[in-house]
């Protein structure tokens, strides 16, 4: 039996220590340094309940973390809300509602197109026409560029712009169109409204915290198969010697023939640097999503699990999403959380000050000047949460190149940006490497 180290236990390293244990005669010990895994996809206690770090919305498209939740016991149908594709904006205000129609692909779109409400004649036929031709490029461009760009260039109206591309831009790359890649954003597109399969693009909304969701059942998992999980333990180097590695934890130093390098960009650049070229590592840089939780009487609720805001930075409207917490969990009844990806600006006065921006923001879409006055709130910021997807950015690949070290993570090379599929495919893939 082969004695693996999975270091990391984020949903790259967890997936990596599942693949390990299920495809080969393999004792995996994870570490991971904090006490609660998932990494930058976490759950977190406050004020009695078991929520997340950040809010977060899988697509149908997202095959092996729904694969892999299958393998470790979570049942997908009962775990997630289930939701066809949808941009439905707060009622109050100048938005739009799109709901894709549950029919076979591509009429699911077509139909949803058909019946928007708050689209112009003009807007659906631009929308129509990016469709067509980007299915005709199949997906792809000789030369990436900015989003922004591949929107002028097919003649995309601004409100369409405003309404669909720029929040599903965001959302996606958690970096805005003027500097986000355009090939990245069309991967995405690609396999979730461009999919053959209708229920790929449907979006799919916890029920659970995120380290319910997978990380704690993958460490179930992992100690099912004989592996061994160490949380709390932070690892501070690795070492090669003539029959594998060693992995150094405070004063102690572990032997294992592989090792999955799982963590952070920057933390794997720092142990890996002097052996390999490290330069894609150092050179990201990132982008942070903040998440705000106000609460309010029990009674309180939007109707919907979730809802589109229309953000404007200048006019101090942050917020691009909103879900009903009470809608997905009833212990969660009156809470609701806000969205802000790529916040490098709305936290710059401080969570004090967005929260309350927030909750008038909240109070004016909704037409309920309840909303102004939460009983309490709590703002997290995740300051790394996801790399700046900008175009033709390099990425290091799963492979070292050094005998029985593979690296995992969001930001390694793959078709998506950081998300929890892009992490758990990369997972899969270094498990898979060093198998071979």
């Amino acid at each position: 039996m082969r004695n693996i180290a999975v270091v990391g236990g984020g949903w790259a390293g967890c997936a990596a220590a599942v693949e390990l244990c299920r495809k080969g005669d393999v004792a995996v010990t994870l570490f991971e340094a904090a006490r609660t895994l998932g990494g930058r996809a976490r759950q977190v206690e406050m004020q009695d309940m078991a929520l997340d770090n950040g809010q977060h919305i899988l697509l149908g498209a997202y095959g092996e973390s729904l694969r892999l939740m299958r393998e470790v016991g979570i049942t997908p149908e009962t775990a997630l809300l289930r939701l066809p594709m949808q941009m439905r904006y707060a009622p109050c205000g100048d938005g739009m509602d799109f709901v894709s129609w549950r029919l076979p692909a591509p009429l699911h779109m077509l139909g949803g197109l058909l019946s928007a409400r708050g689209l112009r004649a003009g807007d659906k036929l631009a929308l129509a026409r990016f469709t067509s031709a980007a299915r005709w490029m199949d997906w792809r461009q000789d030369t990436d560029c900015s989003v922004t760009e591949l929107l002028d260039r097919f003649d995309q109206t601004d409100r369409l712009v405003q309404l669909m591309w720029r929040p599903l831009c965001i959302a996606a790359l958690n970096t805005p169109p003027e500097r986000a890649s355009a090939q990245v954003f069309l991967n995405v597109l690609r396999d979730s409204l461009g999919a053959s399969r209708r229920g790929a693009s449907d979006m799919l909304i916890p029920r659970r915290d995120l380290t319910a969701l997978f990380p704690s059942a993958a460490a179930s998992y992992v100690e099912r198969h004989g592996g061994v999980v160490r949380s709390g333990t932070a690892v501070s180097g690795l070492r090669r010697v003539d029959d594998g590695w060693k992995v150094v934890s405070g004063e102690a130093e572990h032997s294992f023939e592989g090792v999955v390098l799982a963590t952070g960009p920057h933390h794997a650049a720092g142990l890996l640097e002097g052996w390999v070229d490290v330069a894609a590592l150092q050179s990201m840089r990132f982008e942070p999503i903040t998440t705000c939780y106000l609460r309010y009487e029990d009674g309180v609720s939007l109707g919907h699990p979730f809802f589109a805001l229309r953000d404007d930075p200048v006019g101090g409207e942050w917020g691009q999403f909103v879900f009903d917490r009470g809608m997905l969990d009833a212990r969660q009844r009156g809470l609701l959380a806000v969205v802000v990806s790529a916040s490098t600006e709305a936290i710059a006065d401080g969570h004090e000050a967005l929260a309350a921006a927030l909750a008038a923001q909240l109070a004016r879409a909704f037409g309920q000047p309840g909303l102004s006055a939460p009983l309490w709130s709590k703002v997290i910021s995740e300051k790394r949460a996801t790399f700046s997807c900008t175009p033709g950015m390099h990425r290091m690949g799963n492979a070292t190149g050094l005998p029985g070290l593979v690296i995992a993570g969001d930001h390694t090379a793959c078709d998506y940006p950081a998300t929890l599929e892009g992490a758990v495919r990369s997972g899969v893939q270094a498990a898979a490497l060093l198998l071979a």
